[in-house]
């Protein structure tokens, strides 16, 4: 592959462009600031093609749609056509009403039955076939925000072996609020699609991959997410801005003047500026300033609060009614304090130009930054940026990203009302050289962690090393030949034993055991298994006997409970167990193993026939597998007395008598086998491996996942374990597939 010639190509909902009629004629050029000007520096050097949504361009009609067409594609973007009715669904009721306030810890916001689900996976296949378009072999595929959640996996099942980025730029929440979504799981299989998952903060990545612990069962912890026989990077890159441009507005005389204009009255400023939307707080920042007033009259006339509110959504009835909310208040603070020379609150609905906002930014004694939820906040930064003097004080919500790096700040919690005015009253008062040293701190972060530094980050851990694999995010895997002449060596055997492993194999993981009943699916490639000549199918688990019964009872298998403790025969009722010198100390062991499961939130004790399992699946990874490193150790002198096995599985810890494994079930098994007879096994886990090492010569042992085997033949997960076997199964005349 020429690197050289790679490409990136950049999907997000809107492209960053505006059109517009002018005279006549057709106006179109660049969007300034937002992810557009982020992008600028790092992709400076390398080709970009940016494909989206034109937004109002759309609106223009007919009259300039082969125009507009080409005007984008001069300046290398790529539109995605969207109706109003999929608009209306997918971004308005699904992406802002739904996904938006519940990434915002806003639930109580959630519609009471949620729709459109499906025009919102179909507008993000819409992206994905965009792409599809135009993506080459060597192209980075960076894909933004929260509209476009399903894109990453939608584009891996197109192109297994590219290089997919997604960055999330709103938060993560934590896994009790996630779960709330009803398609949370096809939202993290879509971002799981990527091969870097980016967050701004540490805690979003560390929610994320907690989230994909408790309900996709998947192995995740450390930044490192194991899924799909791949892994996935779970990172923070913390966005910046572009500090340099900030500092030269600031110097412009034309700014200087107007922020001296700001001030000429010798009042205090404390400055708010926030996009109109329910997650900024602006009903209780106003509080917070009002209960200053209240508690510091010696303020009056000294101190006013300039809120600029910049519109959005205007159209959505309830950000309609919050505006009227805001302005109400507003109203209410200046009836009550406000004089004829004096007026508390100025209050400005509109976008300010660049000129404009930053001479605020010069002239605030305060930054006001108070959101009850953000993802980072850059009014913070910019605001930082803005002070080459070295003046102001920030006062920063503690819930938002801005808040992890800019600890200097002074930061409150805003939904504390009396806690907030406390410390805005703090920033007011402080001395020169507090604000000063705070200041200065700040600058040198916000300075070193800019835009263009955020974005080359991420793009570097995106790119593979010079001369390394494109896939490096892949658990390694048989070559597909490998597998296909196996599959082949199975197809021709007769007669063919199947020797399978439950969970992890056939079904994937889930939080809770009794969760992972089989689907439609399996039930049915089980049957057709069976019913295939010559071939004998056994399910070899550490499930229960009565579990197996209730799920695959009914099927024509030979099943084996308990690592093989218990057996069944195909068509069989009774069940057979092997005979043991001893039996556990069971009232010992689960006291042991209750005690250590009280103090792991998540974990839970399952009690077998002849065994006990320490399931700790749905605990927080870390804290899990230290508490089964501790309840290891409890046991060992106990298993050593009593000669006891203690195992440790996928998220399982088990005590077993020895000599109770899944390798025992071989022998019977397969005999009888000779000639053109051939074994198969496949599992995933350290239970196992004893199935494979008590295999047959010429037996086929395949292993299921990322983690190390005995087993010649590895494969991805699941899904290729599923499409694997059926592979077996006869092809019906006239159907693609295997001869």
């Amino acid at each position: 592959m020429d690197v050289t010639s790679s490409r990136i190509i950049l999907v997000s909902n809107r492209l960053p462009i505006t059109a517009r009629e002018t005279g006549g004629e057709l106006e179109v050029e660049r969007s300034v600031g937002g992810l557009a000007t982020a992008l600028s520096g790092a992709t400076r050097s390398t080709p970009t093609l940016w494909i989206g949504w034109p937004g109002p361009a759309s609106e223009l009609g007919r009259r300039y749609s082969a125009e507009l067409e080409e005007r984008l594609r001069e300046l290398d973007c790529v539109p995605v056509r969207l109706s109003g009715r999929e608009i209306r669904e997918y971004y308005e009721e699904v992406a802002n009403g739904v996904l938006w306030p519940l990434l915002h810890y806003q639930a109580e916001r959630l519609p009471l039955s949620p729709e459109h689900w499906g025009t919102y996976a179909a507008v993000n296949e819409r992206f994905a076939d965009r792409v599809a378009e135009y993506w080459r072999e060597g192209d980075e595929i960076w894909v933004h925000d929260y509209q476009l959640m399903l894109v990453p996996e939608l584009l891996r099942r197109r192109f297994p072996d590219a290089r997919i980025g997604f960055f999330l730029h709103v938060p993560f929440p934590a896994p009790d609020i996630f779960r709330i979504l009803p398609w949370r799981r096809q939202v993290l299989e879509g971002m799981l699609g990527a091969d870097i998952v980016g967050f701004h903060t540490q805690s979003y990545a560390d929610h994320f991959q907690a989230s994909v612990r408790a309900l996709l069962a998947a192995q995740a912890g450390g930044g490192v997410v194991r899924h799909g026989g791949r892994d996935v990077i779970a990172k923070a890159y913390p966005i910046g801005i572009d500090a340099q441009h900030y500092g030269s507005l600031a110097a412009r005389p034309e700014v200087r003047a107007e922020a001296q204009a700001l001030t000429s009255d010798g009042v205090q400023v404390v400055a708010g500026v926030d996009r109109l939307d329910y997650t900024k707080g602006i009903p209780r920042r106003l509080l917070a300033f009002k209960r200053l007033l209240v508690r510091h009259p010696e303020l009056h006339g000294k101190v006013r609060l300039i809120q600029v509110v910049v519109p959005s959504r205007e159209a959505v009835r309830s950000y309609r009614e919050f505006r009227t909310h805001v302005e109400a208040t507003i109203g209410r603070i200046n009836g009550a304090f406000g004089t004829p020379s004096w007026t508390p609150v100025s209050y400005v609905y509109r976008s300010l130009d660049e000129n404009d906002l930053s001479a605020l930014y010069v002239a605030a004694d305060v930054m006001f930054v108070t959101p009850l939820r953000d993802g980072m906040n850059l009014v913070a930064k910019e605001f930082v940026a803005s002070r080459t003097d070295l003046g102001g004080v920030l006062v920063l919500s503690e819930f938002t990203g801005a808040a992890e790096e800019l600890t200097e700040a002074v930061l409150v919690n805003p939904y504390d009302v009396d806690g907030t005015a406390d410390a805005l009253h703090r920033a007011l008062t402080m001395t020169e050289r507090e604000r000063r040293a705070r200041m200065q701190a700040l600058r040198e972060h916000v300075t070193a962690a800019t835009a263009e530094a955020w974005a080359v980050s991420f793009l570097a851990d995106l790119r593979p090393a010079p001369g390394g694999d494109r896939c490096r995010g892949a658990s390694p895997v048989s070559p597909p030949e490998m597998v296909e002449a196996a599959l082949s060596r199975a197809r021709e055997a007769r007669p063919l034993v199947l020797l399978l492993d439950y969970d992890g194999t056939l079904v994937p993981f889930t939080g809770m055991p009794r969760d992972a009943a089989p689907d439609a699916d399996l039930l049915s490639l089980l049957a057709a298994l069976a019913a295939r000549p010559d071939t004998d199918v056994h399910i070899v688990s550490g499930r229960s006997r009565p579990q197996l019964d209730e799920w695959l009872g009914a099927l024509p298998l030979a099943l084996h409970a308990e690592h093989g403790l218990w057996s069944r025969g195909a068509g069989a009722e009774r069940w057979t167990r092997v005979e043991l010198e001893r039996m556990l100390p069971r009232d010992r062991l689960l006291a042991i193993m209750h005690d250590r499961a009280e103090q792991t939130p998540g974990a839970l004790v399952e009690q077998k026939t002849a065994g006990l399992a320490w399931h700790y699946r749905m605990a927080e990874e870390e804290l899990g597998e230290r508490q089964a490193a501790v309840l290891a150790a409890e046991l060992e002198p106990l298993a050593a007395e009593l000669e006891l096995d203690i195992l440790r599985g996928a998220k399982v810890l088990e005590v077993r008598p020895r000599g109770i494994h899944k390798g025992a079930i071989v022998s019977d098994a397969a005999d009888g086998l000779a000639g053109t007879g051939l074994v198969l096994a496949m599992g995933d886990d350290r239970t196992d491996e004893d199935l494979f090492a008590a295999l047959p010569d010429g037996a086929i042992a395949i292993h299921v996942g990322p983690t190390e085997s005995r087993a010649p033949i590895r494969i991805a997960d699941v899904a290729a374990a599923r499409e694997l076997l059926r592979g077996l199964l006869p092809v019906a005349p006239g159907t693609p597939g295997n001869a």
